[in-house]
């Protein structure tokens, strides 16, 4: 009997078939790299990942011998191919399976504009002073859902001049959608890397003072965020927030490079416009949204207002793609927070019981430490402990922001604080002041060198059931340390 009429007769329902389905399996091949590259092929060989780092090297990878100004990626290549990689792309000949290419960073961005250009993946792109990774995580998990596992988006923080090409090249032909973050730290950065990915869609999430010590302003920073526009499609659309001060500006951005525009927020001009926000009982909220023709009510997983203002933005970034909002809904009420980045774990406290340890180690800017702060006050707790790093990058304005923390802190009624870092001094005299509030138990705050000590002060401080413990720092402070080893996450 045919299979498909055995299908019909015990009621199984046939795997739909696309166009995509026709398209390779494999990654990449010696010959489409060899195209793609104008590179040389040493062997035949498939390939499924690609990788530029030996120590990250899987079974099946492609391994790009990359040259910096101070490492040779050619040195590693017994180590790439101990790993598991098929063959590298070298710009010398080696003894193994390679494409040879006169120059292996370029052959990189060629490979990453090969693979944009095979498929007809829908490619949307994000940036923001703050919220970039969590949403664009989001965004992924919609699409992802509603494509049948159909989406690509880059891993980590890759976001720059080697990770948003690296992305890109991973994308698999049968990809529907790829999600990539783009970041920056100086002026000029945003508008190759847009260019990169060519986007259909084009998310800034909000504008917040990180950097603002190599771009000198605000309006400087909105403007270079902005140049995220410029590399989109023909008919692209800009995603940006309504209640920025910089959504103007913003737009005016958008439609100089010929973007339609899509707002998100709280303001009654926002296209996508939360109408409601009450707290659930996971510590999430329960949203309703007016998206202009229909309203949407949906759970969001995550804790605080600033996800309340991500989920608008994912809502408007999957709809501007054609995705499903029904999935987005769904993805965002199952998300938990992401390592360094709002991932909650219980720990063991003494004499017993267990308290909440909030880790945000990996970023830290004057608008994401007051939001943390605000949603760490909202949170249950018998005392509440903040464990706060030095914010980087401030440059003239790094003494200003850092003392203004003291304000959150003391409306989040924080019961001891941990600062960490020299650029926390500033609070530290802020927090000395005659006649500040008290911030309570055992003198109020500690300063710290750096993360060993702040374990230290944690431990003499003591961790005591029902304790709330948020950690938020600039990544180079390494405050991750001490969210293993509080969490248990060392060896």
């Amino acid at each position: 009997m045919a299979t498909r009429a055995l299908a019909q007769q015990y009621g199984v329902r046939a795997w739909p078939v696309s166009q995509r389905d026709t398209l390779p399996l494999a990654l990449w091949d010696a010959q489409s790299i060899a195209a793609a590259t104008g590179g040389t092929a040493s062997a035949d060989f498939r390939a499924s990942g690609v990788e530029m780092d030996s120590r990250d090297v899987r079974e099946g990878d492609l391994f790009v011998a990359l040259k910096g100004e101070a490492m040779d990626g050619h040195r590693f290549l017994d180590k790439a191919f101990a790993n598991g990689a098929v063959a590298a792309i070298v710009d010398r000949p080696v003894d193994y399976p390679h494409v040879l290419v006169e120059d292996t960073s370029k052959a990189l961005h060629d490979l990453g504009h090969a693979a944009r250009e095979r498929g007809s993946a829908r490619r949307i792109a994000v940036t923001g002073s703050v919220g970039k990774t969590g949403v664009k995580e989001a965004i992924f998990s919609a699409l992802d859902r509603a494509s049948r596992g159909a989406c690509h988006r880059s891993v980590r923080s890759y976001n720059n001049h080697v990770g948003v090409p690296l992305s890109l090249a991973r994308m698999p032909a049968r990809s529907g959608f790829g999600v990539f973050e783009i970041g920056m730290n100086h002026a000029g950065e945003i508008a190759p890397l847009a260019d990169h990915v060519r986007p259909h869609v084009a998310v800034i999430t909000t504008i917040a003072p990180a950097h603002i010590e190599n771009l000198g302003s605000e309006e400087a920073i909105a403007d270079e965020k902005a140049q995220i526009f410029s590399g989109l499609v023909d008919g692209g659309t800009a995603i940006i927030p309504a209640d920025s001060p910089h959504s103007a500006r913003l737009i005016e951005h958008a439609r100089t490079f010929g973007a339609k525009t899509v707002t998100f927020g709280r303001s009654d001009s926002a296209d996508v416009r939360l109408l409601d926000a009450i707290p659930s009982a996971n510590g999430g909220s329960l949203v309703t949204v007016d998206m202009g023709d229909e309203r949407l009510c949906y759970s969001i997983a995550e804790p605080g207002e600033h996800w309340i203002a991500n989920s608008l933005c994912v809502m408007a970034a999957v709809r501007a793609a054609g995705g499903d909002l029904g999935s987005a809904g769904l993805a965002l009420a199952e998300m938990g927070g992401l390592k360094g980045r709002g991932a909650r774990h219980r720990i063991a406290a003494a004499p017993e019981g267990n308290a909440l340890l909030i880790d945000e180690s990996y970023n830290a800017n004057p608008a994401s430490m007051r939001a943390t702060l605000r949603q760490l006050g909202q949170t249950p707790a018998t005392r509440r402990v903040a464990v706060l790093g030095s914010m980087k990058e401030l440059g003239d304005f790094s003494d200003r922001f850092h003392a203004q923390l003291s304000e959150p802190l003391n409306e989040a009624k924080i019961d001891f604080v941990i600062l960490v870092g020299d650029e926390m001094s500033a609070l530290v005299r802020e927090l000395g002041k005659p006649g500040q509030a008290s911030l309570g138990n055992i003198g109020g705050f500690a300063h710290c060198d750096g993360p060993t000590e702040a374990i230290a002060a944690l431990q003499e401080y003591g961790v005591a059931g029902g304790d709330a413990i948020l950690v938020k720092g600039s990544n180079s402070v390494g405050l991750g340390k001490l969210v293993s080893h509080f969490a248990g996450l060392e060896g």
